[in-house]
């Protein structure tokens, strides 16, 4: 099941460069936010699988901001 884990940490982290080369190359801001929400993911994710001690409150602020992120981004897209 690690195998699972990792893959889609591998997963997000593409989805993350992705969105930064959004940000950059098209210059669409909306790529910053698919980047920090992915990135969010990727340390919350490697935070959980290798139990690092970092405190509760910090992992739930951390997934609370990238899940604003995704909205504003969602956000962003449907206006367009």
């Amino acid at each position: 099941m690690e195998i699972i884990n990792y893959a889609s940490i591998i997963l997000e982290a593409v989805v993350a460069i992705f969105g930064i080369r959004i940000a950059l190359n098209k210059k669409r801001a909306y790529g910053w936010g698919i980047a920090l929400t992915f990135l969010i993911y990727v340390f919350y994710d490697l935070a959980r699988i290798n139990s690092w001690q970092i405190p509760t409150s910090i992992m739930s602020v951390s997934f609370l901001v990238a899940t604003i992120s995704a909205l504003f981004t969602v956000i962003s897209i449907h206006k367009k």
